[in-house]
């Protein structure tokens, strides 16, 4: 077998993929982590605000006794770049099934003043204790087959400025989300996508961070262009996902005043709802 198939047939686990060297901290002292954040994860020359949740959630997930991030919603107060950043963590509470905890990243300016980039209050437990019932009218999103949807590659770039985020994700996008790349928005505000890891590592609570806000912003099919940075996200993880492609649904309702809400479901291949998440982001009009 050729050199390069061979490669391309290897499958990244988890704890040993590129996401996970990624975001991974190194502890300093008790609740205080070095990273050094990856240019591999930048949209628009801005480090993409998963990513970046993720890393958080790591911090947090060393730092607490409890493993598994339930929900963790975290306020966007200056645009991260890569390079060199720290976590300080703080334990907020523990209890037997839940512990709460807080951390901000912060790096330092041109003049070396530090800035604190993004604050986030979690709690964290263990996924797997959690009772098997599920009483739900959430149904799964409607995506065309994985081979009739399409990438990055597959058209124009949809934005100026740095992508690097998409060589790092398998992205495969429902068709009918698209009208905005054809320069023909629908106006819906929705977005939904096939989403995983371009190595093919399978999905975990951490990656499900960065789901929630990896897809396309939804200003674009409704006909807005350029940046949409967030300026406050929540994510709930309801249960650890089953191996295979996840499909990620994201839908605004309301934009005013320069703002918009989206809110995005995760689902696995089990057809479960591992993850949801709402966000409010600020779009250029105009």
């Amino acid at each position: 077998m050729p050199e390069a198939a061979s490669a391309a047939a290897v499958r990244a686990t988890i704890g040993d993929s590129e996401f996970d060297r990624d975001t991974a901290v190194t502890r300093r002292a008790p609740g205080v982590y070095d990273i050094d954040l990856s240019a591999g994860w930048t949209i628009i020359n801005a480090v993409n605000g998963g990513y970046l949740l993720a890393v958080l959630g790591r911090a947090l997930g060393d730092a607490l006794p409890h493993s598994d991030p339930f929900t963790i919603s975290a306020h966007y107060l200056t645009a991260s770049q890569p390079g060199p950043a720290v976590v300080r963590t703080e334990t907020v509470r523990t209890g037997r099934t839940l512990s709460t905890g807080q951390a901000s990243l912060f790096q330092y300016d041109d003049e070396g003043n530090e800035v604190e980039r993004i604050r986030v209050l979690a709690s964290y437990g263990d996924l797997d204790t959690l009772p098997d019932d599920v009483r739900t009218s959430a149904k799964p999103p409607a995506i065309p087959p994985m081979d009739q949807c399409f990438g990055p590659k597959d058209g124009p770039a949809p934005v100026e400025g740095s992508s690097a985020i998409t060589d790092r994700l398998m992205l495969k996008l429902d068709p009918a989300t698209l009208g905005w790349a054809l320069g023909q928005p629908s106006g819906r505000g929705e977005m939904r996508a096939w989403f995983g890891l371009s190595d093919g590592r399978d999905a975990d609570p951490l990656s499900l961070l960065l789901a929630v806000d990896a897809l396309p912003p939804t200003a674009f099919e409704l006909g807005l262009k350029g940046w949409v940075p967030t300026v406050e996200l929540t994510a709930h993880v309801r249960c650890r996902p089953a191996p295979g492609p996840l499909r990620v649904s994201i839908t605004t309702r309301n934009l005013a005043g320069g703002f918009l809400e989206e809110d995005a479901e995760v689902w696995d291949s089990a057809d479960r709802l591992v993850a949801q998440s709402r966000q409010l982001a600020r779009v250029r009009l105009g």
